[in-house]
């Protein structure tokens, strides 16, 4: 069905779905505005986060954990960041090192977060 040219006179003649008062249209642009309004919040609150194993020796696991953190800034800046595995134990005062694993969270590919567990005796 073709849309008549001047829809005031020959109301009638259009389909439903062409006779949207401008008051529903106020109400689902308020709608939408918001609905834009909580994903752009939502997807700028959300990070992604994955830890991986990296090695596993024959020692046995002990009850000791240490954690080392490097944060990287727009995946270029890297300031005083040590997430190495030697810091991980010595954080953790671990002395015989048995599982070694890397936990990465991403904010937006904005910040990067990188972090080394180190478990053992």
């Amino acid at each position: 069905m073709e849309i008549p040219e001047n829809p005031k006179k020959s109301r009638e003649r259009m389909p439903k779905s062409f006779r949207v008062g401008k008051k529903i249209n106020y109400f689902f642009m308020r709608k939408f505005k918001m609905f834009a309004a909580v994903l752009s919040v939502a997807a700028l609150m959300t990070s992604c986060s994955l830890t991986l194993p990296v090695s596993a020796t024959s020692n046995p696991v002990g009850n000791k954990v240490g954690q080392s953190t490097g944060t990287v800034y727009l995946q270029v800046f890297a300031f005083d960041a040590d997430a190495s595995i030697r810091t991980a134990a010595k954080n953790g005062g671990i002395t015989k090192i048995s599982t070694v694993d890397i936990k990465q969270t991403n904010v937006l590919g904005i910040i990067t977060s990188f972090t080394t567990i180190v478990t053992g005796e």
